[in-house]
């Protein structure tokens, strides 16, 4: 701990977002960083707590103290090889992670100013590669083959595990490139997609085998893959939550992943017809959903050239302000949460139900909707929703759907059959998906190893 009273004497610096006339136009990302001299000052301020509660907080157990310490010293290696040892893909978290470790930092309780642990982490995988300090590893090979279904965060994580043990890994993903949700779920102005190639080429280099366009389904499609001496699913979760609700049907009702999907796929070079294109442009937009995959189509809506943008979200309206008395520190703050995206211009509003999606010539036009309340549950258990006022419509030619994903169900494997991420617990954060995979890559290892 180079400089003790670094927290005292140094406010938290965030870098911050490219100005919002310049940004709506491009899907580049959003974020800006700090020049190297903030960028140490910032690693300065981490106490290294008596009790790190960071390290809790992280899914993936990242030593927070440990690479500031070292970043803040201009160690750049040291500080990659102390973050890498936990984290395998610090350049997605580093831009995409909620940071629960910022929330859970002494210094959030001491004065809402925790360390930037994002921001620093993604500096330093950035200089990392720039330097060169990241190379290609040459894992001396067991044997034995395992294959992994699904090239999601998941997925990736427990391949490169297990390729990094000695085993020959073999990827199979249903889409024409790897990367999940990174890659067709997140917009490019968040993160993109040439950091994923980026990893790729790295993964493919130290040995893994990537092979797309190709699908399994439940216990049959495990049975293609005998030749393998353990098998791990980490396929996600593909089923949306639908709104079934008259008028669903209607041209201009969408779910999120449709739009956003598609988005970098035609960044990407792909070509749709006219009639495949879901675009917000000059059209008045409403998502349904108040969560993150709802505010990544409020900014690609901007982007698209969207005349407005609504968003609504059945749940009444989280507290404003870093404290939430209900989940308090060192707990995640369910707190309003303002991105990027809300930044650029939208309406959001609370505790509004959807009721119908209405249209002419089978095209939408808008959507009735009305405001609710929650009621305590006399009989405990979850509040009750009664009406409030009366039904009003709000105007839309696009709706999307973003109210979250099912947990998928899956028959009883065998033995060497293994499930991770989302796949397993249902929709989550990226680091908790990353976690899950390096978890489960331990698992096989100590199946194939007896």
């Amino acid at each position: 701990m180079g400089n003790p009273k670094a927290f005292l004497e140094i406010h938290r610096q965030e870098a911050g977002y490219r100005p919002i006339h310049d940004r709506i136009h491009d899907f580049g990302e959003v974020e800006q960083t700090l020049c190297t001299r903030e960028r140490k000052l910032q690693a300065s301020r981490c106490m290294d707590c008596g009790v790190p509660f960071c390290h809790w907080a992280c899914p993936l157990g990242n030593k927070a103290p440990e690479w500031n310490d070292a970043l803040y010293r201009g160690e750049w290696e040291l500080a990659y090889r102390l973050l890498n040892a936990t984290n395998p893909f610090p350049e997605f978290t580093g831009r995409i992670c909620p940071a629960l470790c910022e929330k859970a930092c002494v210094l959030n309780l001491f004065n809402h100013e925790p360390t930037t642990n994002r921001e620093n982490e993604a500096a330093i995988t950035e200089a990392a590669f720039r330097e060169g300090y990241i190379t290609v590893a040459h894992p001396e090979r067991n044997g034995k083959r395992v294959a992994v279904i699904g090239a999601g965060p998941a997925g990736l994580a427990a391949a490169n595990d297990l390729n990094l043990m000695g085993y020959s890994v073999t990827v199979f993903e249903k889409n024409e490139a790897a990367g999940g949700l990174l890659r067709y779920g997140i917009p490019n102005f968040k993160l993109n997609k040439t950091l994923i190639d980026r990893r790729l080429r790295l993964l493919e280099a130290e040995g893994i085998e990537f092979k797309y366009g190709v699908e399994f389904s439940g216990e049959s499609g495990i049975d293609e893959l005998s030749d393998f001496n353990a098998i791990v699913i980490a396929t996600g979760t593909p089923t949306a939550r639908d709104l079934r609700a008259p008028g669903r049907e209607l041209k201009g009702v969408h779910f999120a992943l449709e739009l956003l999907s598609q988005q970098n796929r035609v960044l990407a070079g792909m070509e749709f017809s006219k009639d495949e294109r879901i675009t917000a442009k000059g059209k008045d937009v409403l998502v349904i959903g108040g969560g993150d995959t709802g505010s990544d189509c409020i900014g690609t809506a901007h982007r698209q050239g969207c005349k407005s943008v609504t968003q609504i979200e059945i749940m009444p309206k989280p507290v404003e302000g870093p404290v939430d008395p209900q989940n308090p520190w060192p707990n995640w703050p369910r707190t309003l949460k303002t991105t990027s995206s809300h930044e650029e211009g939208c309406t959001r509003r609370w505790n509004i139900n959807t009721l119908e999606f209405l249209g002419k010539d089978g095209k939408l036009t808008g959507v009735k909707v009305q405001e609710i309340d929650w009621e305590p549950n006399p009989n405990g258990g979850r509040p009750i929703m009664v009406e409030k006022g009366e039904p009003e419509i709000i105007k839309a030619e696009l709706c999307l759907l973003a109210m979250g994903f099912l947990k998928p169900e899956h028959p009883q494997y065998p033995e060497n059959v293994f499930v991770c991420g989302d796949a397993a617990n249902g929709a989550s954060l990226v680091v908790r998906a990353l976690a899950s995979g390096r978890q489960t890559a331990q698992k096989v290892n100590q199946f194939l190893s007896k």
